[in-house]
């Protein structure tokens, strides 16, 4: 049985000293109950006032490695070497969970990663359960951290290379600490990538000049060992560097050995838009460095069984940050993501 407390937003205590486990309780839409969002909190004896740590799994409900890294991350860390504040989330979206879906199609259909918008959570219509998801982080999370780590993997939808990522930042020192804070997640690729989304958890933490990291950690709705252990690093990592976790940590894989690569995904012209829907077939892996018009994959359409697979060339010379996963893919679909490499 759990021992966790089920309390309002309003009863956490993310302030006094020791480890306190939880069940955010936000009420149901359609149930007679409560949607339950699990959150654990250590808060040591340097804790400062608006600092702190936050690691989110499960903004999407298909996404899989960051929930699975949080949750090791529940038996591993040990309160008495918390120096500051680490509050760990590792489902903040139950009701996509639930279903194991990117949206919350069993509640309002809204993806939380685009429901960070102006009076979200505030009533019609913007009052269902993953706009006060969004409230919730807002006035419950923002005012205790300048950490954010958002693990997100593909989904269904897109396999990238492993990467962690963040988007272009005006300030030089916030750039600078973010891009590091990236690097010790210990991934091939880092990725910065464009900001035009609205309602994006990470634009909101990046432009309350937070340090905030997302992931792309996995695909094909799996977990992924090597997406588990990349955000393992990265969220302990975080919390050593920045002051919230006593003791040192060795940097891993790509981080480690010197190859790690970054690619910049801001300008449309990375994208390739599937003309027609149809199957999609990987022909180099993501990851590849490619030259302009260099063929990446193939995408089909079995209703001209005569007609050659319609060819997916890079539409910039770069590294393929991302491909469609499942075969099938809708028209205007993202079906390949060529980036600009970028200097360290």
């Amino acid at each position: 049985m759990s021992s966790r407390a089920v309390v309002l937003p309003e009863a956490l205590d993310l302030e006094s000293p020791g480890r306190r486990d939880y069940w955010v309780a936000l009420e149901h839409d359609t149930m007679w109950g409560v949607q339950l969002i699990p959150l654990t909190v250590f808060v040591g004896p340097s804790a400062e006032p608006g600092r702190g740590l936050v690691a989110f799994g499960s903004t999407h409900g298909n996404e899989y490695e960051g929930p699975s890294a949080i949750k090791g991350l529940l038996q591993e860390i040990e309160a008495d070497r918390v120096q500051g504040r680490i509050i760990l989330i590792p489902v903040l979206n139950p009701e996509a969970f639930r279903t194991g879906t990117r949206d919350s199609v069993g509640a309002d259909g809204v993806n939380l990663n685009r429901a960070f918008v102006e009076k979200a959570g505030l009533g019609a219509p913007l009052g269902g359960i993953t706009h006060r998801i969004a409230r919730f982080v807002r006035e419950q999370i923002w005012p205790h951290v300048h950490v954010v780590l958002d693990l997100h993997s593909g989904g269904q939808q897109i396999r990238f290379d492993p990467c962690a990522s963040f988007h272009p930042i005006d300030d030089p020192e916030q750039a600078k600490a973010t891009a590091e804070t990236a690097r010790w997640f210990g991934t091939p690729l880092i990725m910065v990538y464009q900001n035009r989304t609205p309602g994006l958890l990470t634009s909101e933490a990046e432009r309350l000049g937070k340090i905030t990291v997302g992931t792309e950690l996995g695909w094909g709705e799996a977990v992924l060992s090597k997406g588990v252990r990349y955000g393992r690093q990265g969220v302990l990592a975080a919390a050593v560097h920045h002051g919230q976790l006593a003791g040192t940590i060795e940097p891993i894989d790509h981080h480690a050995s010197g190859t790690q690569k970054c690619a910049a995904i801001v300008d449309f012209e990375c994208y390739v838009p599937a003309p027609f829907a149809g199957h999609y077939e990987e022909v180099l892996r993501c990851g590849t460095r490619v030259k302009r018009g260099e063929l990446v994959g193939r995408l089909h359409d079995f209703a001209r069984i005569d007609e050659p697979g319609w060819p997916v060339t890079a539409p910039v010379e770069g590294i393929v940050v991302g491909q469609a996963w499942g075969a099938r893919v809708r028209q205007g679909q993202f079906i390949c993501c060529v980036g600009l490499e970028q200097p360290w």
